[in-house]
């Protein structure tokens, strides 16, 4: 990989950007979720049909961020590609608000999905080609988790919860596709295109010999388990805690909202607090921890009485279980396997996750919720909150403070 060529201005800007426009891209994702109360009773859906659409973009998404990659490793074409991606999913932002029926919303979140799944694949490896190595673990934290948290988690579902009350759920899609009309002219403006060339041979991270050295790992297929397990967990509550909320406990849309919307800061802190934290006190110990923290979400939202601010606080810390997520999907995997097979590892963690958890659970959920009430999917996620800290008893400790094992970096060197 050639060094960074751009001053630091630059990359703080690069990221910068980069982060925003992730920011939107989850926001987007996250609307069917935080406007399904306005959006079922109009289009008259099941709660089966609420976790199909929930998991139909998470299935196109998971191919896509992996054919998407590809396709701008294999051309060269970064810029290109992302300007291209950001435009799609804002279309099909658009789309879902004109949706009629139950089908038509499914189309238009199955072609968000493959619009924005390669968006942070090609957002990373631009940060891996043009910001300093010395700042290139922050500056992928800061793309991928710091924008999605602040306006995917937290701002979505209080603006446009409120938006939907005001104007109808369909302008509150509007609303939500509209920002990255402006993120495709700042892309074009900021982003330059990388110095890097397209691949010419058929080369793939994902080789027979790579695979099978990876799932020989242990913690591999541990993490790849939390992967599903925990994915699941944020992919049920994100689809059902606003019909739970706002149908069962009888909370108004813009209480539900805010509620939804502890969960973004939530997930801002831990986000970068938990992995910190884990360099000086180890990894395993904190997936251990938090998975079974989780499981006070779920119970409070079927069982707490007192105010909505206590309440939120609850949610506040339950959710901080988001902050084990960059463990079970990089750091972990990253320090368990071979350098040379690390890519691999990172696929089958995010992969399973996303493809098993993100696409069936929501399913699963919905079609329980039909047969015994909207309860169940909580159920269901205390019940994968429970699972995942069990299955973490298993894995390796791997932080190099504890074990004295050299980072990649270091070995490189």
């Amino acid at each position: 990989m050639s060094a960074p060529t751009h001053n630091v201005r630059y990359q703080v800007s690069l990221t910068a950007l980069l982060s925003l426009n992730f920011g939107f891209v989850l926001f987007d994702r996250n609307a069917s979720s935080f406007l399904m109360p306005f959006i079922q009773p109009d289009l008259g859906l099941t709660n089966t049909q609420v976790g199909l659409v929930s998991g139909a973009l998470s299935f196109t998404w998971a191919f896509a961020a992996l054919g998407i990659g590809a396709i701008s490793d294999r051309t060269g074409s970064r810029k290109g590609l992302l300007i291209l991606a950001t435009l799609a999913f804002s279309i099909c932002s658009f789309a879902s608000g004109l949706a009629a029926s139950f089908a038509m919303l499914i189309g238009a979140r199955l072609l968000m999905g493959v619009a924005e799944g390669g968006i942070m694949p090609i957002s990373q490896s631009l940060i891996a080609s043009e910001v300093d190595p010395r700042h290139r673990g922050l500056a992928m934290g800061v793309a991928q988790g710091l924008g999605s948290s602040l306006l995917g988690s937290f701002v979505a579902p209080v603006m446009l919860v409120a938006f939907a009350e005001a104007f109808g759920w369909r302008h509150a899609f509007f609303l939500a596709g509209a920002p990255g009309l402006l993120m495709v002219i700042l892309l074009a403006w900021v982003v330059r295109a990388p110095r890097v060339q397209p691949a010419r041979t058929a080369t793939s991270a994902f080789s027979r010999a790579s695979l099978r050295a990876v799932i020989a790992e242990r913690n591999v297929v541990l993490c790849s388990i939390l992967s599903v397990l925990l994915v699941s967990y944020l992919v049920v509550c994100w689809t059902f805690m606003p019909l739970f909320l706002t149908q069962v406990r009888g909370y108004e849309a813009k209480t539900m909202g805010w509620l939804m919307g502890s969960l973004g800061i939530s997930a801002t802190i831990a986000s970068t607090a938990i992995p910190a934290l884990s360099d000086r006190i180890g990894r395993r110990g904190l997936m251990i921890a938090m998975p079974l923290i989780a499981v006070v979400l779920p119970l409070a939202a079927m069982y707490f009485t007192g105010p909505a601010w206590s309440m939120a606080a609850i949610f506040v810390v339950g959710w901080s279980v988001t902050g084990v997520f960059p463990l079970f999907m990089a750091a972990v995997p990253s320090e368990s396997v071979d350098a040379r097979h690390i890519a691999s590892a990172l696929g089958i963690c995010m992969g399973t996750g996303e493809l098993i958890g993100g696409v069936l659970s929501p399913f699963l959920a919905g079609f329980a919720a039909d047969l015994v009430g909207l309860q169940a999917p909580l159920w269901i996620m205390l019940a994968l909150a429970l699972c995942a800290g069990l299955v973490a008893l298993g894995i390796r400790e791997t932080a190099p403070r504890l074990t004295g094992a050299r980072t990649v970096v270091e070995e490189a060197i």
